[in-house]
């Protein structure tokens, strides 16, 4: 998948490894493991803190190839005054939540793809 401007600076930072903090995760989701529909990014501000504050992006399209999504993530990241980025590059799981988009200890009616496989980090 050809890379952005934004999708390499969010790559390059996440590739530097640990740097200290305030941490950025960055997390994709998708109704299967091919296109990501969600990504998720929290700021972890200390070592045992709460990963706060967290901010939601949706698409209807791969995310990862909106330049305009990856640099409001990149933004956001920036004004967080992050020093590492932890980012897994694979989708990780269904975008929808449960207990708020289904009901908790079911599986999500809208991705079948997620049914009885382990979501990462879900």
């Amino acid at each position: 998948m050809p890379q952005g401007r934004n999708k390499k600076s969010i790559t390059k930072r996440a590739r530097k490894g640990s740097k200290g903090f305030p941490v950025a995760t960055i997390a994709y989701y998708g109704s299967n493991n091919k296109v990501a529909t969600k990504i998720v990014c929290g700021i972890l501000k200390a070592e045992g803190a709460e990963v706060e504050p967290i901010k939601k992006w949706f698409s209807k399209t791969d995310i990862r190839k909106s330049e305009k999504i990856l640099g409001a993530v990149l933004s956001f990241i920036r004004l967080q005054e992050v020093k590492s980025v932890a980012m897994n590059e694979q989708i990780i799981g269904c975008p929808h939540e449960e207990g708020i988009d289904y009901p908790k200890g079911e599986n999500c009616p809208e991705c079948s793809y997620w049914k009885n496989r382990v979501q990462i980090l879900s």
